[in-house]
């Protein structure tokens, strides 16, 4: 039975709609792979599949790579927060301590990455049989997208577990499922030769708004940051593929709030992003209503009445930016308002009605007011349903590429080269012209462009100040909360990965857990 179970859930492929226009991910019914690839067709809807698990991971990288690092934490509920336990664990590193039984969002994102691993492995192997005859544009075609989505999983895979099990084949059996970890190096060559594959067959955007589909642009950018990210670093690679992304058809919107509108979907800053539809679909997105404060009047920030009190993941006050994160932008940035609105109100018990919103900007907290900071750039009112909105989320920007070709440089030691890119984003964000690029400038800057787009965390990991910067958080964040646990943001290096979920370790005995779980 267990065999029987694994071999639906690894071939199943999810019957999407594939309009060339755009990705469109609603799923239609259920389609087992010994009954489908009978027409190209079905192999670009199989292809269309492994997309859609792109948004279960970034739906989990709110809380895994924006609130366990220095950008966001959450509003503490004590009455409601009940399941959720997992959740604000993750933030305070305390998950070590969880149960086997309590649901962990870390589990979900690894779930995620490999149902997508085996959609985009079904795929693949089809393709090398071809039994229908597809011509080798078609094929390129499909397997470029297949093995770029099998390489992004994998490298989310590897930067947030580990070493994990490589599988690069349909799973037909038990003995294919039950694999024992792989060593880092060997997940990160995986992804290197996945990817240089992908490159080759893959098409240069050249119309925008694209269509959601991926482009080699998307995997060179990929690419780069493993070259960056792998143990052994390989920063001349890293350049060479930048270099050429710098040379495509992107460019920088002249306004950094636009590029993330609902008007603004594919545009020609945005090198890949997970796409949602609003409807009745299924394809909606929903994250603004868990982003601003949980209260009894939505529709001062959305215009819209809605309910963001259920507790739980489905409540508001997830993902708050800190109060560190609001103080670190320079003075006349524009990334600050267009990133972080405040909402003023009154406080009774976990109930907060507000009565203005207001700037970020020189912001001071009234007397005799509660206020909370939220996320204000993918907030595009009014909203005419309640939980469910039209916002892409953004994976890979023009602006993120020429800040890790910058950052690519000084870790070469070549600092004036870098100056030019840095500038370049800057000016856009209306700050002056630095006179030198170094580590610091460089990342400080990465951090505010990219805030909030699950970027934070992998970012501090890759260079080394993820240890540092949170033990400094939770130093910051005990002195404002007394129901901090004293156990809580004790951050070492055993805590820069995530456990490989029970359920996993259990139902696979050649699986050993990371360290510290």
């Amino acid at each position: 039975m267990k065999n029987k179970i694994l071999y639906i859930v690894a071939v199943s492929i999810g019957f999407l709609s594939c309009k060339k226009s755009e990705l469109d991910l609603v799923p239609k019914t259920s389609i087992s792979a010994p009954t489908f690839f009978k027409n190209e067709t079905e192999f670009q809807q199989a292809v269309v599949s492994a997309y859609s698990n792109l948004r279960g991971v970034a739906f989990t990288g709110i809380y895994m790579d924006e609130m366990r690092s220095d950008n966001t934490f959450f509003n503490y509920y004590s009455s409601d927060r009940g399941s959720e336990t997992s959740i604000e664990a993750m933030a305070i590193f305390l998950d070590n301590s969880l149960s086997s039984a309590e649901p962990n969002n870390a589990g979900n994102r690894y779930g995620n990455d490999y149902s997508g691993i085996a959609k985009a492995n079904t795929v693949l192997t089809r393709l090398k049989a071809n039994t229908i005859g597809l011509s080798q544009s078609s094929m390129d075609d499909l397997s470029g997208q297949a093995l770029f989505l099998r390489a992004y999983y994998y490298f989310d895979l590897v930067t947030h577990y580990g070493g994990v099990p490589l599988q690069l084949e349909e799973i037909i059996s038990e003995t294919g499922a039950f694999l024992p970890r792989n060593t880092v190096d060997e997940v990160y060559a995986q992804i290197i030769t996945d990817l240089n594959d992908a490159i080759a067959k893959l098409p240069v955007a050249t119309a925008f708004p694209q269509t959601g589909r991926v482009s080699k642009g998307a995997a060179k950018m990929l690419l780069a940051y493993a070259y960056m990210s792998k143990p052994t670093r390989d920063y001349a690679k890293a350049e060479t593929e930048l270099l050429d992304i710098t040379k495509m058809n992107y460019t920088l919107l002249p306004n950094y709030a636009d590029v993330f509108s609902p008007t603004n979907k594919n545009n020609s800053e945005s090198i890949f992003e997970v796409q949602y539809k609003a409807g009745n679909d299924g394809q909606q997105s929903d994250f603004i209503w868990r982003f601003i404060p949980k209260t009894t009047n939505t529709e001062a920030i959305l215009g819209l009445h809605g309910t963001n009190q259920r507790g739980g993941i489905t409540s508001g006050g997830w993902n708050v930016p800190t109060q560190e994160m609001v103080s670190s932008y320079e003075s006349g940035d524009k990334r600050l308002p267009a990133s972080i609105g405040v909402a003023i109100g009154t406080q009774t018990g976990d109930s907060f009605t507000i009565s203005s919103v207001v700037s970020s900007v020189n912001f001071t907290p009234p007397t005799g007011k509660t206020f909370y900071y939220f996320i204000n750039k993918y907030v595009y009112p009014p909203y005419t349903v309640e939980w469910n909105t039209d916002q892409n989320w953004p994976v890979y920007r023009y602006s993120g590429a020429l800040l890790l070709l910058a950052e690519c440089f000084v870790k070469q030691g070549k600092n004036a080269e870098a100056l030019p890119y840095l500038n370049q984003v800057r000016k856009r964000a209306g700050l002056p012209n630095l006179a030198s690029a170094n580590e610091d400038n460089v990342a400080n800057e990465m951090r505010h462009e990219l805030a909030f787009e699950n970027h934070r965390w992998t970012d501090l990991v890759r260079n080394g100040k993820a240890v540092e910067t949170l033990n400094a958080k939770g130093k910051q964040l005990k002195s404002l909360y007394g129901w901090l646990l004293p156990a809580s943001f004790n951050v070492t290096n055993n805590r820069l990965i995530y456990a490989i979920p029970s359920r996993e370790v259990q139902i696979n005995s050649n699986l050993v857990q990371n360290p510290g779980y």
